[in-house]
């Protein structure tokens, strides 16, 4: 049999975020070098809107394994922060704050991270063609996928990622809508730095990412050591952006932050994609799926997608790509389902706040969830699967073949969240 990695001989990324920047260093670090071709293709035109990020735990490794540097190095890169976990602020029935920590506790670490300095950083690990131009369309052809350009001839790939960020609009036949979520705007602003660094050394300090429930949503807080990146995140259309920006002010001023440089708006669809993968071109970052950042999950998210298609085209015997291409979709749709119904759920306990905002999260956005994701319409299990997490959590005794049971996130994280939210 043929394996699927003779078939990529020219392969293309589109677009140089954390998505683009992760696939094409990914690329680079799995395929034979000097036995094939890739392409980094992207719009400088277009900035990367450099904020501070939260991860997982999975890309410390990951980032170790793609750029062969040490850990403390990687981290002093990205002005990063050791993340332990989320802490969160007035959330929940039992006003009461708490922190949802990695498994192990106060061991296992992400990183809080700099997004334009991780794009840098893995740009450094890409050995691509690197080509400056708009992409205008992107077609399906016998055995691949051809790329248009403005300006330049168009030409054809074994297989493209394309991680060019959000669908231009929501389309129900191409997109599943996680309705459940009631977030779709976020003002990012930049404020001094609270952890300091030494010089040539990595910030060791336990960091948290802090989710602060606020009338109109919750802000969350990001500590890197060049500056600390807030961002208030909520709904645009029960909350007007006068009656947030004066929120946020409060807050920071509550902080004690006297000063702040304002960053973005960002609206943003919560959504994953039908079609992540069609066998030709796989879409990437926020190009296949997106939920609001309470959990970190974009980044992983990005992983997942390279991950999966990667590994399933280099090793995978091309007799069998037909039927893989149906099941690394589904596998996708299922997680990103499982981990909104987890972000989702986190909602439906409300806050110390009885707005207009936590009312509809509770009893509006929250009560779509089981509409929203019905086998029948999704064509996956993650409804049941989620369901399932809470059968396990009533169990008097969760026997050892069940700890690593997840359904998005593993069932330690059900089971934190559910004590910290009044569950």
């Amino acid at each position: 049999m043929t394996t699927g990695i003779e078939s990529l001989r020219k392969v293309a990324v589109l677009g140089r975020g954390t998505a683009g920047s992760l696939a094409a260093a990914s690329v680079s670090r799995l395929l034979p070098e000097g036995e094939f071709e890739l392409h980094h293709i992207y719009d400088s035109r277009i900035p990367v809107i450099g904020v501070g990020e939260g991860s997982w735990p999975s890309l410390v490794a990951e980032l170790h394994r793609l750029t062969n540097l040490p850990h403390d190095i990687v981290q002093q890169r990205l002005k990063g922060t050791r993340k332990y976990g989320i802490g969160f602020e007035g959330w929940g029935r039992r006003n009461q704050d708490f922190i949802h920590y990695f498994s192990p506790q106060q061991v296992s670490y992400a990183y809080h991270l700099s997004a334009d300095l991780l794009g840098d950083l893995l740009h450094e690990s890409t050995n691509a063609l690197h080509i400056d131009r708009k992409v205008l369309n992107i077609t399906r052809v016998d055995g691949g996928a051809e790329v248009e350009f403005e300006g330049r001839e168009r030409e054809r790939y074994d297989l493209v990622f394309d991680a060019r960020g959000f669908p231009r609009q929501h389309d129900p036949e191409q997109h599943i809508d996680i309705s459940f979520i009631p977030t779709n705007k976020a003002i990012i602003r930049r404020c001094p730095a609270i952890i300091e660094e030494e010089p040539g050394k990595a910030a060791a300090q336990y960091t948290y990412t802090r989710s602060i429930a606020r009338p109109h949503g919750w802000v969350f807080v990001i500590p890197l050591t060049a500056h600390t990146s807030y961002g208030y995140v909520y709904n645009s259309e029960i909350s007007s952006h006068e009656d947030v920006e004066a929120d946020f002010d409060e807050l920071l001023d509550s902080d004690g932050v006297a000063e702040f440089e304002q960053r973005a708006v960002i609206a943003f669809p919560n959504f994953v994609h039908r079609r992540i993968y069609d066998g030709a071109v796989a879409r990437v970052g926020n190009a296949a799926a997106f939920m609001e950042p309470l959990e970190a999950t974009a980044i992983v998210f990005a992983q997942l997608q390279i991950g999966m298609v990667l590994q399933m085209r280099f090793n995978r015997p091309l007799e069998f790509h037909e039927r893989d291409v149906e099941v690394v979709n589904r596998f996708l749709i299922n997680y990103v389902l499982c981990s909104g119904l987890f972000v989702g759920w986190h909602y439906s306990f409300g806050s110390i706040h009885d707005s207009e905002f936590w009312r509809y999260a509770r009893t509006g956005a929250w009560a779509q969830h089981r509409t929203a994701t019905d086998p029948a319409k999704v064509d996956c299990s993650a409804l049941r699967k989620f369901d399932d997490m809470f059968e396990l959590l009533k169990q008097p005794y969760i026997d050892k073949a069940d700890w690593e049971r997840m359904c998005g996130f593993p069932v330690t994280s059900y089971a934190q969240m559910a004590q910290g939210l009044g569950a």
